[in-house]
């Protein structure tokens, strides 16, 4: 074979080999592409243990639903809610949570989502907070849309219930970011002797609440988890007050955080980040 020959050969497998390259990173792209689109409709049941300390010793084993960032319209849209809200019923809960941050665009979708968050069955009875995107989108048709659901809102108030025999506090604060939330309002002049759980929109103000003491879990979502996560990494498209504890279970202090990815979107994708209802379970330490 002659040298001509050897580098007609050497170019055509070159050309072969940057056709197959270009061809796979294409799929590479294309299957990414779908699924973080697709993503924002797989819903993910995520069960949780709780481990709690000895004050709240005695609420191992109640049940805990939280549907959080339902953002609807114009990415989210109503069956995954309903989806949701079934997966949440069928997991028989104590408590069912509402974490804020019901609508994105227009406010009015608040009254689409009502009926669908009227579905929520739990033995104690479903409590709603306020997020930074119900200030800013409309608070009073936001609120009038919660009062059609049923849900019993939780703004800078406790609420005593009792479960197994145990009693224990349930608080709410506004939003922290550009709501007014009052902790010591809430909390009042309570001894800290009965377990609280404390519901708030943003999970990163938990270091200031941990110190309080006199809270043993606190709920939250708004940090969407990202929608978009990288392996080793994380995600760097957090928002402000979701930063420090963006996702899952932590502790803080002697206090235990989880907070939720959340169910909607503010645009229109998620990544290795699928929407979830977490059905959270408390335990012993």
């Amino acid at each position: 074979m002659s040298g001509r020959e050897s580098r007609t050969g050497s170019r055509i497998l070159t050309r072969r080999r940057f056709l197959w390259g270009a061809g796979a990173s294409a799929m590479v792209v294309g299957a990414t592409a779908y699924v973080a689109r697709n993503e924002m409709q797989w819903l993910e049941t995520r069960r949780v243990d709780i481990p709690l300390g000895e004050r709240a010793a005695g609420l191992a084993g109640m049940k805990i639903a939280l549907l959080t960032d339902f953002h609807l319209y114009p990415h989210t849209q109503p069956e995954l809610v309903a989806e949701a809200v079934r997966a949440a019923n069928e997991f028989q809960p104590d408590l069912a949570i509402l974490g804020g941050d019901y609508i994105l665009r227009p406010v009015e979708a608040v009254f689409e989502l009502a009926p669908l968050l009227e579905r929520l069955e739990a033995r104690l009875g479903v409590f709603a907070i306020l997020g930074n995107h119900d200030h800013w989108k409309g608070l009073e048709v936001v609120l009038e849309g919660l009062n059609r659901s049923g849900a019993e809102l939780l703004r800078n108030r406790t609420v005593s219930l009792e479960w197994e025999g145990q009693p224990f506090d349930l608080a709410g604060l506004d939003d922290g970011w550009v709501g007014k939330q009052d902790l010591a309002g809430a909390l009042g002049d309570r001894s800290g002797e009965r377990p609280t759980i404390l519901l708030m929109h943003e999970p990163d103000f938990a270091d200031e609440f941990a110190r309080d003491g006199r809270i043993d879990l606190q709920l939250s979502g708004h940090s969407h988890g990202g929608q978009v996560r990288f392996p080793f990494i994380g995600s760097p498209f957090l928002p402000p007050y979701g930063r420090r504890y963006d996702q899952g279970l932590y502790r803080v202090g002697e206090m235990a955080l989880y907070t939720s990815v959340g169910i909607g979107v503010t645009v229109p994708i998620r990544f290795n980040c699928p929407p979830e209802v977490s059905l959270l379970t408390l335990a012993r330490a």
